[in-house]
């Protein structure tokens, strides 16, 4: 059973900066498909940054500058440093992970910047 735990969120001021952290419960030295997404209230779930095949990193536009996902593989970790936010950065972050086709998602950490 792969499980993801993700820290590191709280309230933060407009302007401040976040590390999120998700620690896998397996290696992730082969894993390519790692990544962070959020889901504001009321609205969906939507990819915030993750690594790709060859690797390569993608990143939602409102983010691209800002934002900047990292990895681990010996902690088994995966991080995402947030810069510049913005109270519309507001929102649950999951960490997702794909292994052999199927996704695997943490409980989520809450991000709330306030303007």
């Amino acid at each position: 059973q792969v499980q993801l735990v993700e820290s590191g969120g709280g309230l933060v001021q407009a302007g401040g900066s976040l590390r999120l952290s998700c620690v896998a419960s397996l290696s992730i030295w082969s894993i390519n498909n790692m990544g962070w997404y959020r889901q504001a209230p009321g609205k969906q779930r939507e990819l915030v940054a993750a690594f790709a095949s060859g690797g390569l990193t993608n990143y939602a536009d409102s983010v691209k500058g800002r934002f900047s996902i990292s990895r681990d593989n010996a902690k088994r970790t995966v991080y995402l440093q947030m810069s510049s936010l913005k109270p519309e950065d507001t929102g649950v972050y999951y960490c997702n992970l794909e292994l052999y086709g199927r996704n695997y998602w943490g409980q989520g950490t809450q991000v709330t910047v306030s303007s």
